[in-house]
């Protein structure tokens, strides 16, 4: 029993001194190291590294980043990775020199851009014992290859994200003895190298995802006969897998060719491929029934990746019967064609998954709800079946029988009833997503504490009601919460906005919400806050709310003013400010938020703008339906990256100042409903990329500036939306640790996160009033001049907006003809003349106008004979040609006589009479004076002869004028005379 003992003890003491033989690093290393700290910092300006002293006691084995060799004291592991974040710099490689035992070296994400030195080669000349590199993400150039070669035993090498095209046979020359080599987001591009690779033979991991590769796999690849993983992962390859030297690559493990233009079937070649344990076919063109395909025999299989193929016919889980290493399924699908089975339960899977994504699935009987053999499973950590159509209620059990599930997805989807957690113990759930479905009732009382873990809870678009409750605010580490589209009431629990410290993202609109949601306990910094449509009073807070992309609060029923803290608001220069349809009032203050949109509309400010309003970063200024007076400052007409400037609806006075050709790239611009004056300044004209101009409601006067004909008009075509401002955050969903030869990251992603905020502009088309917002807004034109004081003629170059929809100069004073080069307006869908002074015939060829839904002329002196009732004309009533007596034809019941149809028209007549059209008009003016004359001198003699009264009163009244008269001309002849006797006197 005592040898044992002393045994065990010398073994100890034997691991004692192996440890503590060389605990002192090696001094010649230790000053080198700190050399290099030194260098790093003179270049980069960050001061790094806090545990590299210069003390004398300070053991740098035990230094972040260093790692040492317990038996000889060398440093053999050097990590300085992501220690610059600044421009491309060059390292002095000579420092590195004194290492002469290190292993790895790792200078990936720092933007070195080479070596500092002689000659590339005899800068790493010193390191030959290194084995593995790391100089991803920096901004290498192909050069750098060749001062790889001399490195001996290098057998890793990482040159991800840098630049190293192009890649020939004689840079590859140096990388031969690789066993792995990653060129990941390289900027190659040709064919795939593998001609020049032949002596590559033992290479076991080649990564070349992220390139501009094209074409197919070459029967080349088979000289890699050592390969175990390969990614080709989006590229630009096609072709099929049917290469048999592809197949004949028996140690390959790990397949990743997602992102490509693969098709065909897969080859039943791939059945020699018994070590394959990872497939990632994504993203391509493999078609044909993947029942007979060789998936079956892939019994090795660990992860599967088949979504978004072509693949076809009915699907069948069984097809992975006799995979007992199964962890992983993706199956996310866009095709029609393929049907998942999700009856059949006549086998027993061997498997046990972790992950299992269905997304986007077409399932052969989603009334049947699930896939049968996930009651049998009891391992899951991530479920998503999301977008698949499944109906019913709640799947409960899923839960209770994965105790270890941490993500649940099951968004669009068509789930009814109420929505429940088991009750008997906590969930590991951190994400669940039930929106867009059709749970109804109330949420439990204590859903906080079932799920305490959550960070993501999205319930959206569901009909959930009543009150939230306050164990809500036992979700301490919530990240995420979308409760908009409910019929939730009440008011927000305080706990919610006390104690979920770590929420970014609060969606509570379009609820019922009421009450004040500012109290004095709201102490949330977010990224989003949400609150449109809701009931929610009060005012803004006090204190400065910290919101840094979105802040929406449009249609509620706050008041008070904007505080000050809003003028110092740092927000994203996508950042969206939506106040918005309340009852805020006071002056708009000084400065406001440098957002994207700010959106003011519909309250109570009043005054005039500041002159010192910063406008510099934002794109869209919406301040309609206020009380605003004042003039235009310039302060808004130096925003030169403005585009949507609505007004419209306030108490503006003066004209159109000279400095609003500084919005260079203005696209929409309304003045509807102020008191502008003035003419319509020629300088609009420099504003070439406005698609929508309201001027109307306004005293404008003067003509119709002739050059409108500059300014787009809809014609600068743009796929950009430029009336959106959004964000969109890719949410990557949990971490999902799966050990791969290609290193991979694995995330479970899982929907982005998008927020998008549409600018709404009023615009009156065919008689009314419509929003216009997002791609509608985009794809809109218009142009309104109505309810001025216009004089003129119209100028027969606004025919030249061949992408105008709306076209509105009613209620002016214009006159002259309606030009004929309006027949070019092709995609005019309104046009509205009315209640002018325009004259002349209406042109014919106006009938050409296919899109052309409104057409008024009515109430001007307009004469002839109408367009052809035909095509959209055909679709136009009387009342668009009313108030104008000389027009005939149909719809309206004048026709038109031989003589009118004649060269002898009212308007030609008057010309082959020298132009006195006016002799017509004076015929018809004394026949209707005669008339009406006759008719007034018969009343008045019919009443006088029924009322004896007032017939005698008109008699005394006869009588006293007469004598009136009588007196006043004796009077006169009486002044006459002597007047005419002073004169004869005085001559």
């Amino acid at each position: 029993m005592g040898w044992p003992l002393v045994k065990s003890l010398l073994w100890a003491l034997l691991l004692f001194v192996q440890i503590h033989e060389h605990r002192a690093c090696i001094e010649e290393e230790r000053m080198s190291l700190l050399e290099l700290k030194a260098f790093i910092k003179s270049h980069t300006n960050y001061d790094i590294l806090p545990t590299w002293v210069y003390e004398t006691k300070s053991e740098c084995c035990s230094w972040e980043r260093v790692n040492c060799s317990t038996t000889t004291g060398h440093m053999i592991n050097l990590t300085l990775s992501d220690i610059n974040q600044g421009e491309s710099w060059f390292l002095n490689m000579s420092l590195l020199q004194p290492f002469k035992e290190l292993r790895i070296l790792d200078l990936s994400k720092n933007g070195i851009a080479g070596w500092l030195g002689n000659e590339e080669s005899d800068c790493l000349s010193k390191l030959r014992k290194l084995t593995h590199l790391n100089l991803a993400w920096n901004n290498f150039d192909n050069k750098i290859l060749r001062s790889l070669g001399a490195l001996p035993v290098l057998k890793s090498l990482d040159l991800s994200w840098n630049n190293i095209w192009p890649l020939s046979s004689k840079e590859l020359v140096y990388l031969s003895n690789l066993e792995v080599l990653i060129l990941q987001n390289c900027s190659l591009n040709g064919s795939l190298p593998f001609k020049d690779m032949a002596n590559f033979s033992s290479l076991k991991i080649l990564d070349l995802s992220y390139n501009d590769f094209t074409g197919s796999i070459t029967p080349y690849i088979g000289a890699l006969s050592s390969l175990k993983a390969i990614s080709l992962l989006f590229n630009r390859l096609n072709g099929t897998l049917s290469t048999p030297e592809f197949c004949a690559l028996k140690k390959l493990e790990e397949i990743e060719l997602a992102g490509n233009g693969f098709e065909g079937m897969l080859p039943p070649c791939l059945n020699n491929l018994t070590s394959l344990s990872y497939l990632d076919i994504a993203i391509n063109r493999f078609n044909g029934n993947l029942s007979s395909s060789p998936i079956a025999s892939l019994t090795s299989l660990e992860y599967i990746d088949l979504s978004y193929n072509l693949f076809e016919g009915l699907f069948s889980f069984s097809l992975f019967a006799n995979h007992s290493k199964l962890k992983v399924i993706h199956f996310l699908s866009d095709n029609n064609k393929l049907v998942i089975e999700n009856e059949n339960h006549s086998w027993d899977p061997l498997f046990q998954l972790k992950v299992l994504k269905l997304s986007n699935c077409s399932l052969n009987n989603p009334i049947d709800n699930f896939p049968k053999f996930l009651l049998d499973q009891h391992e899951l950590e991530v479920v998503d079946i999301s977008h698949c159509k499944l109906n019913g209620s709640f799947p409960i059990w899923l839960l209770e029988n994965n105790t270890e599930l941490q993500l649940l997805n099951f968004r669009n989807n068509s789930f009814t009833g109420e929505f429940h957690l088991p009750s008997d113990h906590y969930m590991n759930l951190r994400w669940l997503d039930l929106s867009d479905n059709h749970f109804d009732g109330k949420l439990q009382e204590n859903i906080g504490k079932r799920i305490p873990k959550i960070t993501y809870l999205n319930i959206s678009q569901n009909q959930f009601e009543g009150n939230l409750p306050s164990s809500i605010g036992d979700m301490s580490n919530l990240w995420l919460l979308d409760l908009s589209f409910n019929n939730f009431s009440g008011e927000v629990p305080m706990e919610l906005v006390a104690k979920c410290t770590f929420l970014k993202f609060l969606r509570l609109s379009n609820n019922n919400f009421h009450g004040e949601i500012f109290s004095k306990h709201f102490n949330l910094s977010l990224y989003s806050l949400e609150l449109q449509n809701n009931n929610f009073t009060g005012t803004l807070p006090v204190v400065p709310l910290n919101v840094w992309m979105a802040l929406n609060i449009r249609n509620n029923h706050m008041t008070g003013t904007i505080p000050l803290w809003i003028v110092n608001q740092s927000m994203s220069p996508w950042g969206v400010v939506d106040l918005s349809s309340n009852s805020f009032e006071g002056r708009i203050p000084c400065g406001l938020p440098s957002s994207r949109i700010i959106n003011l509309s519909h309250n109570l400010f009043s005054g005039s703008l500041p002159s010192c309003l910063n406008l510099w970063d934002v794109r869209h200024l919406l301040l309609e339906g206020n009380k605003l007076t004042g003039s235009l400052p310039k302060a808004i007409l130096n925003s030169s990256s403005l585009m949507t400037l609505d007004i419209r609806d306030n108490r503006f006075i003066g004209s159109i100042p000279d400095e609003i050709v500084g919005l260079s790239e203005l696209k929409v611009l309304s003045l509807s409903g102020n008191y502008f004056s003035g003419v319509i300044l020629k300088r609009l004209c420099q504003l070439k990329r406005i698609d929508i101009m309201d001027l109307s409601n306004n005293s404008f006067s003067g003509t119709i500036p002739y050059c409108f004909n500059n300014i787009s008009f809809g014609k600068l075509a743009s796929s950009d939306f430029f009336y959106t401002s959004g964000f969109a955050f890719g949410i990557g969903g949990l971490p999902f640790p799966y050990k791969s030869l290609l290193n991979r990251d694995f995330q479970i992603k899982e929907s982005s996160l998008d927020f998008y905020e549409q600018v709404e502009i009023e615009i009156v088309t065919k008689y009314r009033p419509d929003l216009y917002k997002g791609l509608n807004l985009n794809l809109m034109s218009a142009l309104d001049l109505s309810l001025n004081k216009l004089i003129g003629e119209i100028p027969p170059k606004l025919g030249q907006l061949s992408s105008l929809h709306g076209l509105n100069l009613s209620h002016n004073q214009l006159t002259g003809p309606i030009p004929k080069s309006f027949s070019n307006l092709t995609q005019l869908e309104s046009l509205d003349l009315s209640h002018n002074n325009l004259s002349g015939e209406i042109p014919s060829t106006l009938i050409d106008i296919n899109s052309l839904a409104v057409f008024n002329v009515s109430h001007n002196n307009l004469s002839g004979k109408l367009p052809d009732f035909k095509a959209q004309f055909g679709t136009f009533e009387k009342s668009s040609y009313g108030g104008n007596p000389f027009l005939c034809g149909p719809p309206l019941e004048k026709s038109c006589t031989e003589k009118e149809e004649s060269p002898q028209s009212p308007q030609k007549s008057s010309k082959a009479s020298g132009g006195k059209r006016y002799e017509g008009d004076l015929l018809f003016f004394y026949a209707s004076f005669g008339v009406s004359y006759i008719i007034f001198f018969l009343g008045v003699i019919s009443i006088l002869y029924i009322n004896p009264h007032w017939r005698q009163r008109c008699f005394n009244l006869v009588e006293d004028r007469m004598y009136w008269c009588y007196h006043f001309a004796l009077n006169s002849q009486k002044l006459i005379n002597r007047t005419c006797i002073r004169y004869t006197l005085f001559t």
